[in-house]
């Protein structure tokens, strides 16, 4: 549990201590993190990789379940990450996205097309209007990063082979390639540059 730094009572913030009071309130579905703002209790030695591997303290967590536990219970707020409880809110360090999309379902076809991303730690996603994907690309080599808001602003990096078989499934639409999803259109590059 927490350990105690000195005499005068405060206590430091530990992935145990977080870990039982996630348990505590996630008893079913995810807990409304987005109505908690307890204060802050400092940063936490946890890491998530682009490839959404959490560490802590250096060490891969090899639980999933704990994974899936703590990342119930993530927030963003102005673009800083924090593992979040009704009583504390301890900083966590984020390399790209704090998901992951590693498989997705198709059903339709064209602008009726619905996709279905499923992350690392079992979020289903339903690609539209409320889960955008979007396309980032680096400005030096021009390769593509493609994300879908998973939830509360909390973004999935979709995998490379996920992205392939997006892209088998594009479509041209007001000068850019892109794909459909309930409805929405999700742009990926300009149709001019696929013509080059």
């Amino acid at each position: 549990m927490a350990k105690e730094m000195s005499a005068q009572n405060i206590v430091t913030p530990s992935a145990e201590g977080i870990a039982a009071s996630a348990r505590a309130v996630g008893k079913k579905g995810l807990p409304p993190v987005d109505l908690w703002n307890p204060p802050f209790c400092g940063d936490l030695d946890i890491r998530i990789a682009r490839d959404g591997t959490w560490f802590y303290l250096g060490t891969p967590i090899g639980r999933p379940g704990l994974v899936k536990l703590f990342s119930s219970i993530l927030k963003i707020e102005n673009g800083k990450y924090f593992l979040v409880t009704p009583v504390e809110k301890v900083g966590i360090r984020v390399d790209d996205a704090p998901f992951v999309a590693v498989d997705f379902e198709v059903s339709g076809t064209g602008d009726t097309q619905a996709l279905t991303f499923f992350t690392q730690v079992e979020d289903e996603v339903h690609a539209g209007p409320d889960n955008p994907i979007r396309i980032v690309r680096d400005p030096e080599t021009g390769e593509p990063s493609p994300y879908v808001m998973v939830r509360r602003g909390l973004e999935a990096l979709i995998d490379r082979k996920s992205f392939y078989r997006l892209v088998d499934l594009g479509a041209h639409e007001d000068n850019w390639f892109g794909v459909w999803s309930r409805g929405q259109f999700f742009p990926i590059i300009p149709s001019a540059e696929l013509d080059d």
